[in-house]
Order: C-alpha cells, then sequence, then structure tokens
C-alpha cells in the first residue's frame, strides 16, 4: 500500500510556523510510530472508510512546523526504496498574483560575484572554452572551464575537437580516451584562466576532486574567482586505502577563495557538504544528456527530489549555522528551458547547464556534446551525443525563440514563469506551488 505521513516539527522560525493544525493521513493507526521528532497524537475518533484507516492527527502543539515525509515502497523483503521524481513528473502551479515580466528580476550572486542570469555553463568542453567563458561572463552568466579538459592539455586543441565532433558514433569513446589521455600541464592551466580575467569577467575553473591536491595551487596562482571541486559523487568524508584522501573541509578553509563543490543527491550527503565551507554545492551527477551512470555503475539521482532535498538542507543548514546561506546550484538533466525553470522553483539558486550551452553555434562541440565521464581510461560513464545547434549563444540565453521546443530563450521562459507565479526574484519564485504530474512528458 503507497501512502503519505504527516509529521510534524518544532521550528524556532516564526516564518515557517503554522497554527496547530488537523492534517489527514491515509495510515492504519497501528502503523503510526511516535520517536522525537514527532509531535502529534491520534484522535479517538478513528472510523474505517471504503479504503485504508483515515486517521486524524491532531498537532498538539500551537506554532509547530508542518513537514511531509517521503513515501517509501517496498522493493522485495527487507529492502524499500525512496519515491523519487524527476523534472518531468512535476510543473509549476501559477498563482493568483501574477505580473508583468518586465518586473522581476533574475540576478543572483554567489559570495561577493553578482550575475544578471542564474546560468553557469557546465565545465565541459563540448560547452565551454575561454572563448565561450568570456562570451558568458559579457552575457551576465559564468562559465567554468574544465582545468582537466582539451585546453590545458593541449595549446591548439581545435583540430581535436573537430575529430571528436565528427566521429562515427560506434568509435567516439575510445578515441575520446585516447585523445585525453595527454597528460594536463600547468603552464596551460595558468594560460588559459589569464586568457579569461584579461577579458574582464569572472574567472572559474574546474578539477575533479582527484586532481585538486595536484594542481589547486595553480590555480589559485593564476587568479581564478571562483573553484569548483566537480565529480559524478564527491562526499565530505572520502575513505580511501591508498593515497591521503581530499580533506575538503581543511581545503576549503585554507583557501582564500570561493569553493562551489559537488555532486551530491540527498540531504545527507549535502548538509555534510555545506558544513566542509562551500559556497556552493551541485546538485546531480552533471552531464544529464551524455551520462551513462546508471546504465553502467547503477546510479541515478531524480532531479527534482533531488534539488528539494537539497535545497532542504540549505535551509536546515542555515538554522545550524546561524544564518550562513549556501547556493544550491542544479547541474545536469536540464535540457530545455522548461526544465530549468522548474529546477529555480524547486529550490536551485542557479544551474548549470551543459546540452542547451552546446547547441549555440559558438560552442567548441560543434552540434556535439559529451562531458569528463566519457574520458576515463576504464569505465567510461559518459557518451559523445549529437544535440545541433539551435542558433548564437546569445538567442539561447535571450531569444527570440521561433520554435515551441523549450531550447532557446531561457531567460525570457524564467521571466515568464516568474511573472505568472507573481514572484519578483528569483530567490522568492523558490516559494511557488507545484503540482506532481508523472509521466505526463513520456
Amino acid at each position: 500500500m503507497s501512502f503519505q505521513i504527516t509529521r510534524v516539527i518544532s521550528s524556532p522560525s516564526s516564518s515557517t510556523t503554522v497554527p496547530s493544525t488537523l492534517i489527514l493521513a491515509m495510515l492504519p493507526p497501528d502503523r503510526w510510530c511516535e520517536d522525537d521528532l514527532v509531535i502529534a497524537h491520534v484522535c479517538n475518533d478513528l472510523k474505517q472508510s471504503s479504503g485504508p484507516w483515515e486517521t486524524t492527527l491532531l498537532a498538539s502543539h500551537p506554532g509547530n512546523r508542518l513537514e511531509t515525509m517521503s513515501q517509501e515502497i517496498e522493493i522485495g523483503l527487507g529492502k524499500k526504496g525512496r519515491l523519487g521524481y524527476a523534472l518531468d513528473d512535476v510543473a509549476i502551479v501559477p498563482s493568483r498574483r501574477t505580473r508583468d515580466p518586465e518586473d522581476v528580476s533574475t540576478s543572483w550572486q554567489i559570495d561577493a560575484y553578482e550575475f544578471d542570469v542564474p546560468v553557469i555553463g557546465a565545465p565541459m568542453d563540448s560547452v565551454t572554452s575561454p572563448a565561450t567563458a568570456i562570451a558568458m561572463g559579457k552575457m551576465g552568466a559564468l562559465g567554468v572551464l574544465d582545468l582537466e579538459g582539451l585546453w590545458t592539455r593541449y595549446e591548439d586543441p581545435t583540430p581535436l575537437l573537430d575529430e571528436i565532433a565528427g566521429l562515427p558514433a560506434d568509435q567516439a569513446t575510445e578515441r575520446i580516451q585516447q585523445i585525453y589521455a595527454e597528460p594536463v600541464k600547468p603552464e596551460l592551466i595558468t594560460q588559459r584562466l589569464h586568457e579569461i580575467r584579461a577579458a574582464g569577467v569572472t574567472v572559474a575553473g574546474a578539477l575533479s576532486p582527484q586532481r585538486t591536491q595536484q594542481f589547486y595551487s595553480t590555480v589559485v596562482d593564476a587568479g581564478v574567482d571562483l573553484f569548483v571541486i566537480r565529480g559524478t559523487v564527491v562526499s565530505a568524508e572520502h575513505v580511501s586505502s591508498g593515497q591521503e584522501p581530499l580533506n575538503l573541509k581543511k581545503f576549503i578553509y585554507d583557501l582564500d577563495v570561493p569553493v562551489i563543490v559537488g555532486g551530491a543527491s540527498n540531504y545527507t550527503a549535502a548538509l555534510h557538504l555545506m558544513r566542509t565551507g562551500a559556497a556552493g554545492v551541485l546538485v546531480g551527477f552533471g552531464g544529464g544528456a551524455v551520462s551513462a551512470t546508471r546504465q553502467t555503475i547503477g546510479v541515478q539521482a531524480p532531479m527534482a527530489t533531488a534539488i528539494a532535498d537539497v535545497a532542504e538542507a540549505r535551509r536546515d543548514y542555515m538554522d545550524e549555522s546561524g544564518g550562513r546561506y549556501v547556493q544550491v546550484i542544479a547541474d545536469g538533466g536540464m535540457g530545455d528551458s522548461g526544465s530549468f525553470v522548474k529546477a529555480l522553483a524547486l529550490g536551485a539558486d542557479a544551474v548549470m547547464l551543459g546540452a542547451p550551452l552546446a547547441r549555440a553555434t559558438e560552442a567548441p562541440g560543434k552540434g556535439t556534446h559529451w562531458g569528463s565521464e566519457a574520458r576515463h581510461q576504464t569505465l567510461p560513464r559518459g557518451y559523445r551525443t549529437t544535440v545541433g545547434t539551435v542558433g548564437p549563444l546569445e538567442q539561447v540565453l535571450f531569444g527570440p525563440s521561433h520554435q515551441a521546443d523549450g531550447k532557446t530563450n531561457f531567460i525570457g521562459a524564467l521571466k515568464r514563469a516568474m511573472a505568472s507565479t507573481g514572484y519578483v526574484d528569483v530567490k522568492n519564485f523558490q516559494r511557488c506551488g507545484m503540482v506532481v504530474n508523472p509521466y505526463s512528458a513520456r
């Protein structure tokens, strides 16, 4: 039987409290358990209807916050799984108040750095080159360069980018492995970051957790503004029997540069990453359009649930830390403007885009797209795919659109959704109503 439990949690914040309220939960009384988080009691007037028991639960103290717990489904004897939702499974609900799209603000800020739009170009060679990072910066977005990509392995990677774009699908992964076997050169890291800085935009670069200790001093000395540590799965507590693992908390504390770290896909992992002192946490595994983590290692994160979970971890971490706010950045699986908008509505402060920006005519992948997962030498967890081109980067971000496919005018779509729900900025837009409608887009 599928059911939903409602629990009541005391909250010190008056902004999140409600009066004592009757709550209906479809749950037989013998399945209701009280623990230190639950402040509720079962009323005496239990009744049995044509379906499951209807149990009326009364919050016993005024001023308690109501929170809905997640559904768990029995996979088999002794094993349950949580029900998670993809972005296609949810939708935004307009409110009673609307406003003009011209009156909303799409700006966001991380640490001391302000941006006009909540868009981050993913650190993927098919998306972000020094030139496209500069272009994104001048348009009010942020481009993150992959500091283990072709731009730091080769003096001129253009011929290799052209080659990858032209490869048959069945040969692409093996050839990508060969091309990326060339070592990363510290002097090229410095050169590429200097190119971006010289253009006067915010400088951001990404390393994997495995390479961070090796190259971080080069990156910092080159004048990076935002340091991104990005992997398929990044934890605050990595255990290794080999080399000394990266101590994220100590690393971030000692580094005089804001750090964005991820990916995290659940509440607990995100909360621990926030406790390291990170300025931002990436949600998801990145490379949604080119990721094969589910097929290769059985790992997947339904993005709607993951974003909402991490946003909740941010709220609890704010209470725990005395008000420190950590930016939540959705990473991967935002193939169209509708998904982009829903990610922000679910609680993300910004979105890291891959495939949508790879469709720009300026993108280095020339209509193809791949991520760092595809270059692993023994177990590639991604592939190169064809995404096509739809127009210049400016059109992808700001329009105009000439097709109703969600591939261009991402910011126009965001402004329209914010206007339809009556919210004036992205932070308040996170409060909008949402509905679950599973599989409607499939």
